[in-house]
């Protein structure tokens, strides 16, 4: 029994890492930006909270939809029921409640006797209705006063409310659902050096005007003085010293990074990659044609979804007298011959040689045990994915 129990537990203490294991591989890698363009980042512990009373305009503006439509409700009827009070309060205090049906008496307001006829008319005073059923007449100097005043706090109300309102509608946030970037991220060989690129596309016949589109590339850095920095943003250059970042978005466009010696990926070959954990944020800007707004769309690439050796699959035809795009193959990758070493290599071997021939007859049993650290493998057909 001590053995059979012993063998037990011998097992126990085998298989439990590699539930562990198997449990750490399952776990989704936490983004810093959704493929929708979301930031997945919380603001929590904020103590200086008057500092959104400061900017309130832009507070209402950056609230749910829900929320906003009860604070635009509330506000509207609290100020009707506080005029209403008031107008119901000099009522009160001039006896119209009590004398308003005796003859030969001037009430401030005709046919108010409740504060519901009061309320009533604070809605009709506000709005400008006008049933002409309560009317303030002229003998009533306090009452003009308070109808100065809700006239003008009535006009300072709608201009915000209504300004909220149309600002929130008029976003353009829903703009940037129609514009779409890849699902992955490739890295090939491009004019004989690497490239990471990436495809964006506009499926608006409203084009965006000056767009334009930068990258970073987020991840964790130690500094040389130990400190350690857990989202460290670098930019990863896409044309802006030779204004390749400037987009004409009329159809989708492949993105391309030069992987040069300014690039983070420098020294990154695919067995490193393999290892790192980073993401690609991507940016694209411009102004809408319609209304003249910004317009900004992001989405991102975790490392995973960097295919090293592939390119992207051509959707631009010629058709009789257009263009047309099949946005099918949108996300559509084929695989490449391509080097699996980083490009500092592939650069100090392209100083012995062209590349195009070692391309087409290297293969990993006939390549020199030299060239071993940039095998180019040779794919003997093109798999789309």
């Amino acid at each position: 029994v001590l053995g059979f129990f012993g063998i037990i537990h011998f097992l126990i203490l085998i298989i439990s890492p590699l539930f562990f294991l198997f449990d750490i591989a399952k776990k989704p890698r936490q983004r810093y930006v959704q493929k929708d363009g979301k930031c997945n980042v919380h603001h929590g512990n904020v103590q200086e909270t008057y500092r959104y009373l400061s900017d309130l305009f832009t507070t209402l503006v950056d609230l749910r939809w829900s929320l906003s439509l009860f604070i635009f409700t509330l506000v509207y009827v609290v100020n009707w029921l506080f005029f209403g009070f008031l107008w119901w309060l000099i009522a009160l205090i001039r006896g119209d409640l009590v004398h308003a049906d005796e003859d030969g008496w001037t009430p401030c307001v005709e046919n108010l006797n409740s504060f519901v006829s009061a309320f009533l008319f604070s809605i009709e005073t506000e709005t400008t209705i006008g049933y002409g059923y309560r009317v303030i007449t002229e003998k009533c100097p306090e009452g003009i006063i308070l109808l100065l005043v809700q006239a003008i706090l009535g006009s300072i109300v709608n201009a915000m409310m209504v300004g909220c309102m149309f600002v929130k509608i008029s976003q353009p946030k829903n703009r940037a659902e129609t514009l779409m970037f890849s699902h992955n991220a490739v890295i090939s060989v491009r004019d004989n050096k690497m490239c990471l690129m990436f495809r964006v596309g506009d499926l608006r016949n409203s084009h965006i005007v000056e767009a334009s589109i930068r990258a970073k590339l987020i991840r964790s850095q130690q500094t040389k003085e130990g400190e350690f920095i857990p989202l460290n943003q670098t930019d990863i250059n896409i044309g802006f010293d030779t204004g390749d970042d400037r987009l004409f978005l009329v159809s989708p466009l492949i993105i391309s990074h030069e992987i040069n010696e300014k690039s983070p990926f420098w020294e990154m070959s695919l067995a490193q990659m393999e290892k790192e954990e980073f993401e690609i944020v991507v940016i694209l800007e411009g102004m809408v044609e319609a209304t003249g707004m910004t317009c900004q769309a992001r989405s991102s690439y975790l490392d995973t979804e960097v295919l090293w050796g592939y390119r992207f699959t051509p959707v631009l035809s010629l058709e009789k007298g257009f263009y047309e795009v099949d946005y099918n193959n949108f996300h559509d990758v084929y695989e490449t011959n391509t080097p699996t070493c980083s490009a500092k290599e592939l650069s100090a071997k392209l100083r012995e040689g062209p590349l195009l021939p070692q391309l087409s007859l290297l293969s990993p049993e006939n390549s020199s045990p030299a060239f071993n650290s940039c095998n180019i493998p040779l794919l003997e057909h093109q798999s789309i994915v």
